[in-house]
């Protein structure tokens, strides 16, 4: 407590036995207890303050000493026989320190020296006051974990166990969900409600930690009643150590979870609980349209009928022993691979069996006609089920149906943790100022001279490496840091008008473009640099991953009011189309480099290069070649009418030399 209000506030509800036989000193010093308590009894020597401690209720004493009839060591000696707890501050003159080992013997408080100091009393009192707020608090906390106790019984199941794992006490909430009675219960083992899906191994490491380890163990338990019927518990159980740290019992509390135990959940659990676990992900494809068709409840039925039917077909191949519905037409089949006498390399070809089947079956549900496809992931033993999730998700990025997913998690570990050390670097470049433009050149065909750079991005390292936008730019759009690359990008190359009278060609993405503060600040910059806006081109690389292609519209439109020139990047790739072209209206074609490079030897390239070309004059659309490695490349790309050329043959990127 910190101050007199405070401890007054405390102190005005105790009741105070004040004992003193000089009349003089009692009632000087009343008029400072007064001040404190508001309700004081008082007594005139040692015999007089035993019998109204007798008579009443009393919090707190204050005595004198040396008094007649009794002294006041003597009465405590006499009070301690009653009640060894109660607080007692002594009143001492200087002359009295004889009689301190006697009070120290009954462990009185404080000391008070005669005549009374206000700050000496305050702080006495204080630490009066610091033991009845714990004493008080102790006492609020054994009402409360009372009342716990009570609704923890009532809401729980609660057993305990002796340190061999008998049954001691079950409470009823044990007995009514287990169908046992009390006296059935105890002196038993809990094996007595074990379920037989429950394996060995799995109790065989609760005991390891509870027992050996001397620690909690928690886990989803399933159970078996006294009927048969199986229901399924959260389980928390303790070990309760005596004070050499010894097991003296075992306490349990559990919660019944039946009810709320879903496929998902069941399946995690019972992968947790075996000793080598394998589990193929199967993800059925083809009931789109019978969800779209008859709803999704009917779906819900088909899902659960089909589960029996793709048991039935890959138990031909492979004895899985459990089938689990994870819905969103995706199932898992498991088992212990201990328990199968098969390798690897046979549960695939098994799998790969199954999946063949399936295709060529058309399956009844519900006089339904089912036509559908797999996709299988596979995997065993460590973090199955994470590997089996990586590998599902790789087969529907690659659009494929079968995959062997052992260590894809360790693989998706280390690139995340590859990808954490590339954001870390990132950051480090933002906050030293290492991330800077080189600029290729874009020479014209016609003359050999530069007419434009292509400003492009690089960062450089805690080590003074220059890294390429391929090393970090994907990771860093995963991460805050992209927008800020972006704006300095846009600064550079912005800068770089200053620096020479050549075009400067800015790359911007989807991302860039649907990013509100992007946009802004390339207006801005176009503000500042109005007079230089016509030898800026926004290079924009397409992506199928538009989300409002009005706003790349309504952009597109506003630049090139501002004199910006367009250019589409990389056409030719996969999203290219000659539609975009329509809604772009560009004034530049930048054939993707895949198709200059092979320009040589294909006549695939070839051929998709001079359509290209035919169209893009025929719309009045200049082309630039990326990827010019050699004289011969850059011959054919003159006699085929495009008009520049950027590659390694004119120059690689590099700071702008120019003034």
């Amino acid at each position: 407590m910190e101050n007199i209000e405070s401890i007054i506030k405390y102190t005005s509800k105790l009741k105070l036995l004040y004992v003193e036989d000089n009349s003089d000193a009692r009632t000087a010093t009343l008029s400072i207890l007064e001040e404190f308590f508001d309700d004081i009894i008082i007594a005139v020597d040692g015999e007089d303050g035993f019998d109204k401690f007798n008579k009443n209720s009393i919090d707190l004493i204050i005595t004198d000493i040396n008094m007649p009839r009794l002294s006041g060591i003597e009465m405590l000696k006499k009070i301690r026989k009653f009640d060894k707890e109660i607080s007692v501050l002594i009143l001492s003159a200087y002359n009295e320190t004889g009689y301190f080992m006697d009070s120290i013997k009954l462990e009185v408080q404080g000391y008070l020296i005669k005549p009374i100091d206000i700050e000496q009393f305050s702080a006495t009192l204080n630490k009066v006051v610091e033991k009845f707020m714990l004493k008080d608090s102790a006492q609020r906390n054994l009402s409360f974990l009372k009342q716990y106790q009570e609704l923890t019984d009532r809401s729980s199941i609660i057993s305990k166990t002796d340190a061999k794992g008998i049954i001691t006490y079950a409470n009823e909430q044990f007995c009514d969900i287990s169908g046992y009675s009390q006296e059935e219960l105890l002196g038993k083992s809990h094996n007595i409600i074990r379920h037989p899906d429950m394996p060995t191994e799995a109790f065989k490491n609760l005991w390891e930690i509870i027992k050996n380890k001397k620690q909690i163990w928690q886990g989803i338990v399933k159970n078996k009643k006294k009927n048969g019927q199986a229901y399924y518990v959260k389980a928390t159980i303790k070990p309760i150590l005596d004070e050499d740290g010894e097991i003296v019992e075992y306490i349990a509390l559990r919660d019944n979870i039946t009810e709320i135990m879903n496929p998902k959940r069941q399946f995690h659990d019972y992968v947790d609980t075996i000793k080598n676990p394998m589990v193929a992900l199967v993800k059925v494809e083809g009931l789109e349209d019978i969800e779209k068709f008859y709803g999704q409840r009917l779906l819900q039925s088909i899902e659960e009928k089909l589960s029996s039917i793709l048991n039935d077909i890959v138990s031909r191949y492979i004895k899985f022993e459990h089938v689990f519905v994870l819905g969103g037409c995706e199932y898992a089949f498991a088992c212990d691979k201990d328990g199968l006498n098969i390798s690897l390399e046979e549960v695939c070809a098994g799998l790969l069996e199954f999946r063949k089947t399936v295709q060529n079956t058309t399956l009844t549900i519900d006089h339904i006609d089912c036509d559908i496809s797999l996709r299988i992931s596979f995997a065993s033993g460590n973090k199955v089920v994470e590997n089996i999730r990586y590998g599902m998700d790789r087969l529907i990025k690659t659009n494929g149906d079968f995959i062997l997913a052992n260590n894809l998690a360790k693989e998706e570990q280390y690139r995340a943790r590859q990808n954490l050390q590339i954001l870390k670097t990132v950051k480090s470049a933002i906050d030293n100022y290492r991330i800077i433009s080189y600029f290729q050149p874009i020479v014209n065909n016609n003359t050999k001279r530069i007419e434009k750079y292509e400003s492009l991005v690089r960062l450089i390292d805690d080590e003074d490496k220059v890294m390429s936008p391929f090393s970090f730019l994907d990771v860093a759009k995963r991460g805050i840091y992209y927008s800020e690359i972006t704006n300095i990008v846009l600064k550079n190359s912005f800068n770089s008008l200053k620096n020479t009278t050549k075009e400067i060609s800015i790359n911007l993405s989807v991302l860039d473009i649907e990013r509100e503060s992007t946009r802004e600040k390339i207006y801005e910059f176009l503000e500042i640099y109005k007079e230089d806006a016509s030898r800026v081109v926004f290079e924009l690389l397409e992506d199928e991953n538009v989300k409002d292609f009005e706003v790349i519209r309504e952009f597109i439109q506003k630049v090139k009011e501002l004199g910006v020139q367009i250019a589409i990047d990389d056409f030719g790739s996969g999203y290219s189309n000659f539609e975009r072209i329509v809604d772009y209206q560009p004034n530049i074609l930048k054939i993707d480099g895949s198709l200059i490079k092979n320009i040589e030897t294909s006549q695939l390239s070839l051929s998709v290069v001079k359509t290209v070309i035919a169209f893009a004059k025929e719309q009045g659309i200049k082309i630039v070649a990326e990827y010019v490695e050699n004289e011969n490349i850059y011959n054919i790309l003159k006699d085929l009418g495009v008009d520049y050329s950027q590659g390694y043959y004119f120059g690689k990127p590099d700071l702008l030399k120019e003034s």
